[in-house]
């Protein structure tokens, strides 16, 4: 384990803003419990040793036992039961993460107390221009001012942002598979910012959990298909990130696709080498890169990732190879687009901004078979 993995993993807890003492625990909300980002939050925090869930929210399900409305995690939580967010005692809580739908949270986070420290899992607050927000998202940005202080977290590439916000976007579960392995070689200028294909594969869990036609078994079992052809929300944020890394604009070509399995995640990317790298340069920049990341493994030379590997846990695994057109590199990237993508990440970021051990609750392996 490296020096860093080491330091990340140590059981010692760290002074953080906003509590009086270095092994107080910090209290914590989960609003949007009832879906599965929420409750994924809730499965990783049953094991935190810092982290106390102290508020439940449930527009629908409020009243209700969490066990009730997730019977399998009937022994693993000690969790008060769903409120209404309007009914949460905010006196009582130091930090919330936001589980809830697009398009819902903006005036809901802009009327929390300054003290809450919030990691928002939706959407709305990753696009740093609201135009662009309202261009992709059908509507008009209700927290324009909030939005400024807003800090996007992909842990890895902005930790140090992370570490002193108050309130962290954080990324798509496609986002984090795509900038994780590209950012690094944007920046170090081995990759044309043109002619970058992005071929992403989900588990239908990164749907949600909404009761949809075209998500029952007889529909979904037995077949893939891609959906937001040209158009799909991420790609603004993709090309966000992308495009600071490069110092220049980058459009990429982008197309998402649902496979039949609950939970995983694959982008398998094409890329034109630039500034007369080799694959192995590429390969060579992101485990130099990721060596001192705990969550992050760049393959050996011919090692293929499998979302198996990373099944339930906030682990992402990339290899490079050769292309067979001269030139050109295939990227794979795989990760859980439940936890990495969406609520591993989160709990990693918020044990940043609280000064946590940033592995806290989420050295988690992959289950397998």
């Amino acid at each position: 384990m490296s020096a860093r993995a080491q330091a990340a993993a140590a059981p010692a807890v760290a002074e953080a803003p906003g509590r009086t003492h270095a092994t107080e625990k910090a209290r914590i909300a989960v609003l949007g419990a009832s879906g599965y980002t929420g409750e994924e939050v809730v499965r990783l925090l049953a094991l935190h040793p810092v982290f106390d869930v102290t508020a439940l929210t449930g527009e629908t399900q409020a009243g209700k036992a969490f066990s009730d409305v997730f019977p399998h995690l009937v022994t693993a939580t000690n969790v008060p039961r769903l409120v209404k967010i309007a009914d949460v005692d905010w006196s009582g809580v130091d930090a919330a993460f936001c589980c809830l739908p697009h398009a819902t949270t903006q005036e809901i986070l802009a009327s929390l107390p300054r003290k809450v420290r919030v990691v928002d899992l939706s959407a709305d607050f990753r696009l740093r221009n609201v135009d662009t927000y309202a261009e992709w998202y059908g509507g008009t940005h209700r927290a324009p001012e909030l939005q400024k202080e807003a800090v996007y977290g992909i842990t890895e590439l902005h930790r140090e942002e992370v570490r002193s916000a108050r309130l962290v976007a954080n990324p798509g579960c496609y986002p984090t598979s795509v900038q994780l392995p590209l950012v690094p070689l944007l920046q170090a200028g081995m990759i044309s910012t043109e002619d970058i294909i992005i071929d992403a594969k989900s588990g239908v869990s990164g749907a949600g959990r909404s009761a949809k036609q075209n998500l029952l078994y007889t529909e979904i079992a037995e077949g893939i298909n891609c959906y937001g052809v040209g158009s799909h929300r991420h790609m603004p944020e993709i090309e966000q990130g992308l495009s600071e890394a490069a110092g220049a604009d980058v459009r990429v070509s982008f197309t998402p696709h649902l496979m039949p399995m609950s939970r995983g995640m694959q982008s398998t990317i094409y890329v034109r080498l630039d500034g007369g790298a080799s694959v192995d340069d590429l390969r060579s920049v992101l485990q130099g890169r990721y060596a001192e990341e705990p969550f992050v493994h760049v393959m050996n030379a011919g090692g293929v990732p499998h979302t198996r590997y990373v099944r339930g846990t906030n682990y992402n695994f990339i290899s490079v190879f050769p292309d067979r057109l001269p030139g050109r590199a295939i990227i794979i990237s795989v990760i859980d687009n439940l936890v990495k993508g969406a609520s591993g990440q989160a709990i990693q970021n918020l044990n940043v901004m609280l000064g946590v051990p940033e592995t806290t609750g989420l050295l988690q392996q992959a289950l397998f078979p």
